[in-house]
């Protein structure tokens, strides 16, 4: 994803990180968010709801490579204590 996650994006990023039919999510997710600039809560809303559908498929979410205004938001609201953020996608995956 690239530019801002906010109220006007959300949908493109659940669209993205579940399936099309909203039902079973793909089980192992890596959301590379090296090109966001911004992110507000209509997009930690969707990082929750995300990942709290993969973990009941036995799953994994991680972010990789977020910009660092967007690791301080993840930070702040404790996103980074329930889902695994990483500097590069590459970590991501082999964690």
């Amino acid at each position: 994803m690239q530019g801002e996650i906010d109220y006007a994006g959300k949908d493109l990023l659940s669209q993205a990180l579940l399936s099309e039919d909203g039902t079973v999510p793909p089980p192992r997710i890596v959301a590379d968010l090296s090109g966001v600039t911004f992110m507000d809560s209509s997009g930690i809303n969707v990082f929750v709801n995300a990942h709290q559908r993969v973990s009941k498929a036995q799953g994994w979410l991680r972010i990789a490579g977020a910009q660092e205004s967007v690791v301080r938001l993840l930070h702040l609201v404790g996103i980074d204590q329930i889902i695994d953020c990483h500097p590069t996608v590459e970590q991501a995956l082999n964690t």
